[in-house]
């Protein structure tokens, strides 16, 4: 609940002590007899800075504004014994028909019991949960895989639950929308789902979920959230995720194969303010679970949406929200690293750092778009075979470093992309103890510098153009501490530093270094 409490509220007459406001609802302390002095004003103001303090500032913000939204707020009935009731005589299917809804505990389908499920509503009604835990509790008992022969009768009669046309209010700070356990089939369409605490929350085992259609929009939590999950096969789609604090779409340990992410807009997902932080609009997580190896995740599709935050789009260069937010970040781990991702076709801008993959084999990063970065593009760490391909990188408008980072990474390719206008001195593309990679067919233009390359060995530069460096600045350079780098069929037209005894720069004529802009180092 919001309280709000002004030094302009109080009065001396004898009607009115103090006023502390809430929404939807007005209190007054009106003593007849006593008047208003200095000490009582005093204890006013601490009782009304105590009640602040108290509530959490993201429930009250939840809370107003569910008040607000809807106007008999407070009126409505406790309707969930009543829906309960509805689901158990039912079987489980329920048409929501009502305009509003309040519940205040879970509302359970225990698919064992009513066998395939639904709740769904033709009405747009709205579901509101003020009580701890998810609006909708589903407990499957499919203990098994995907493949037909872990599948018995008694699953194949708990599948596809259904979730269609309706929207789950949060009026309290634990509320969350909609929880499954152990499903098959599950399909989660045209929802909407605000102000919760996660907006979907799947645990414990799950296989072919299917959401689509959905809003899930300001939650404290986590819009989607694979929470340590067996899940293989789940397919998110045409949906916008936005504006959860804790991630749009996260997941974090378990046991995940299978993901899809396409045609959706992510953007937002992380504070709103100038809180550090880890999260991201697509999180992939399994950096906690060290030597864990049923802790895994591998097989993603990340395809054909836009994801961006508010960073700093449109701001002051020198100031940032949510530092350390990224649009894509992979966290993976040594011994059983996250493995076959697809990053494809997406537009991604304005966060901290747009891509950041750690300790992943086997991902391709190809065709996307970016821009409007604060301050790096692209940063790689720990991984193997990772291909970026195809990309634009641009901060359009913006003053943005930009940087693009391999750093202990073995078997890499950057090749085939744009690199304009990126204002970083210390390289746009930096490479640090890195092995076997290829830099092949970069167009670096108007950037500040061009390719930083540092404790490096067996890596090549061929067919790259770096053109438009600051004269103070460079257009490559590999110093000393490097060994075996080859380097064919480049056009610098700036400075360049290249030691001659770690690199190999043959004469073509695509390699126009000038005397005057070449130094090998001793």
């Amino acid at each position: 609940m919001s309280y709000a409490f002004s030094l302009s509220d109080l009065s001396y007459s004898s009607r009115t002590v103090c006023n502390i406001s809430t929404s939807p609802k007005s209190y007054c302390l009106s003593p007849a007899k006593i008047m208003l002095n200095s000490y009582a004003a005093l204890i006013c103001t601490i009782i009304t800075l105590t009640l602040v303090t108290l509530a959490p500032e993201r429930s009250q913000a939840q809370w107003q504004k569910t008040a607000e939204q809807v106007a008999n707020f407070d009126s409505l009935p406790d309707a969930t014994d009543k829906l309960q009731s509805l689901i158990e005589n039912q079987k489980g299917v329920i048409v929501l028909t009502e305009k509003y809804y309040r519940i205040s505990r879970p509302l359970t389908l225990r698919l064992d019991q009513h066998g395939a499920a639904s709740i769904t509503s033709t009405t747009g009604s709205t579901l509101i949960m003020t009580g701890p835990g998810p609006a909708i509790s589903v407990q499957g008992n499919h203990t098994g895989t995907a493949a037909p022969t872990s599948f018995s009768a008694k699953t194949w009669n708990e599948r596809m639950p259904t979730f269609a046309g309706f929207e789950i209010l949060g009026g309290h700070p634990q509320s969350d929308g909609i929880n499954l356990q152990q499903t098959v089939g599950a399909m989660i369409k045209g929802m909407s789902i605000r102000w919760c605490h996660h907006g979907i929350h799947l645990t414990t085992r799950n296989r072919n979920v299917i959401v689509s259609n959905c809003h899930l929009y300001e939650n404290s939590g986590v819009g989607l959230y694979l929470d340590d999950v067996n899940l293989h096969q789940i397919n998110v789609s045409n949906s916008h995720i936005s504006y959860n604090r804790g991630g749009g779409l996260v997941v974090r340990d378990g046991n995940v194969r299978n993901l899809q992410v396409t045609g959706c807009d992510i953007e937002g997902n992380m504070p709103d303010d100038t809180t550090e932080t880890k999260t991201a609009n697509i999180w992939i997580d399994v950096s906690g679970s060290a030597r864990d190896a049923s802790k895994s995740i591998a097989e993603i599709a990340i395809t054909g949406n836009t994801i961006q935050h508010s960073a700093n789009y449109g701001g002051k260069n020198d100031k940032t929200i949510a530092p350390g937010g990224a649009n894509i970040r992979l966290s993976g781990k040594e011994i059983y690293p996250i493995n076959s991702v697809t990053i494809t076709g997406n537009v991604l801008s304005d966060t901290s750092t747009l891509v950041e993959i750690r300790h992943s084999h086997d991902v391709t990063v190809t065709g996307n778009t970016f821009f409007a970065p604060m301050p790096n593009n692209l940063t790689i760490a720990h991984s193997q075979r990772v291909v970026v391909s195809s990309n634009t990188f641009n901060p359009r408008q913006f003053v943005r470093p930009g940087i693009i980072r391999f750093t202990h990474c073995t078997d890499c390719i950057l090749a085939n992309a744009t690199l304009y206008q990126l204002a970083t001195d210390r390289g746009a593309v930096r490479l640090s103890e890195c092995s076997g990679c290829l830099l092949s067919g970069l167009i670096i233009s108007e950037c500040n510098s061009g390719m930083l390359i540092n404790k490096t060995n067996n890596t090549t530069i061929s067919n790259c153009r770096v053109s438009g460096t600051q004269e103070d600045s460079f257009d490559v350079l590999i110093d000393q501490s490097n060994t075996n780098i080859k380097m064919q069929g480049n056009s610098f037209s700036g400075f360049t530093v290249i030691d001659a005894a770690s690199a190999e720069t043959p004469n073509s004529p695509l390699d126009r270094t000038s005397p005057d802009h070449h130094q090998s180092v001793p």
